[in-house]
């Protein structure tokens, strides 16, 4: 059976997506050799994608111990209050980048989740204290919609972003 030409694109499309998620900063030459296709095809490919927003952005994983930092995780349960127009405006973090900012706060990632909890920041931290400052900050700042928060320490990443750690973990350092 012969694929329509939306399938293929499709199929082209998933393998250059699948190269890039690897590794974005691979060359558009390289990828195209692996993918065996056109330079040209390639950077065509990625520039459609680029403008749809199915690709929105470009990152480099950093070892943030080496930094001298450490990653959190922060889980909170909304209350049953509803949102008003301002704090649903002002809940993708953007508001208040300049507060976090000022206490030495990176936002890594921000989630909507379904289960126990209704979102998660991943974020990075000089230390515990600076985190519990990030924790104020976000229950001043949305009084009465955090029912509650629960901080964790990421200790390890076997994995971020498709990538496996250079470090790997061996159970004898596991805390």
């Amino acid at each position: 059976m012969v694929k329509s030409s939306k399938e293929k694109i499709h199929e082209d499309e998933i393998k250059i997506l699948e190269k890039l998620t690897k590794n974005s900063n691979e060359s558009i030459d390289m990828i195209a050799k692996h993918c065996g296709f056109s330079r040209q095809k390639v950077w065509r490919f990625i520039k459609q994608l680029e403008m749809s927003h199915m690709i929105w952005g470009y990152t480099a994983i950093v070892d943030v111990e080496k930094q001298n930092l450490q990653k959190y995780m922060m889980f909170f349960k909304r209350s049953m209050q509803t949102f008003d127009k301002k704090s649903s405006e002002e809940i993708n973090l953007d508001s208040i980048l300049n507060d976090y900012l000022k206490i030495g706060i990176r936002i890594e990632s921000s989630y909507y989740i379904h289960g126990e909890y209704d979102w998660v920041i991943i974020f990075i931290a000089k230390n515990l204290i600076q985190a519990k400052k990030f924790v104020s900050l976000i229950t001043s700042k949305y009084p009465g919609l955090i029912e509650k928060i629960h901080l964790a320490r990421v200790l390890y990443s076997p994995r971020v972003h498709h990538i496996i750690n250079p470090h790997p973990l061996r159970a004898k350092d596991i805390p």
